[in-house]
């Protein structure tokens, strides 16, 4: 049963700058792993990470370093929940969270839906 829904959409380049004028925000937004990456990437993980918590129906118990966004070998992007965070998603009942991420011109977007039990 899909227990939530969201989606997010990032303006790739407004977020770099946001990146520019306050660097701590990736170390409070990103995981070590994800850091290194592109800020059109970033901005990608920043609408996951947002999009999750809207599928979660709130941040409460939610941190965003303990959401990373990884890929499968096929390419696939996957959540990697750890902490808090992980046991939060446990402790609503979600088993699932379905990812999917775009870029296009200058903007990021994701979709997530989360599955469980209600």
């Amino acid at each position: 049963m899909i227990v939530g829904i969201g989606v997010d959409l990032v303006d790739v380049p407004r977020f770099e700058r946001s990146l520019e004028r306050t660097p701590r925000l990736l170390e409070r937004l990103f995981s070590p792993g994800e850091r290194m990456l592109k800020p059109r990437s970033l901005a990608a993980r920043y609408a996951a990470k947002e999009a999750l918590i809207k599928a979660l129906g709130g941040s409460e118990g939610v941190h965003w370093t303990d959401i990373e966004v990884a890929s499968e070998t096929s390419g696939r992007p996957v959540f990697s929940l750890t902490g808090d965070t992980a046991d939060t998603v446990a402790a609503r009942g979600i088993d699932a969270i379905h990812l999917s991420l775009s870029h296009d011109a200058n903007l990021a977007t994701a979709y997530v839906v989360a599955e469980g039990v209600a």
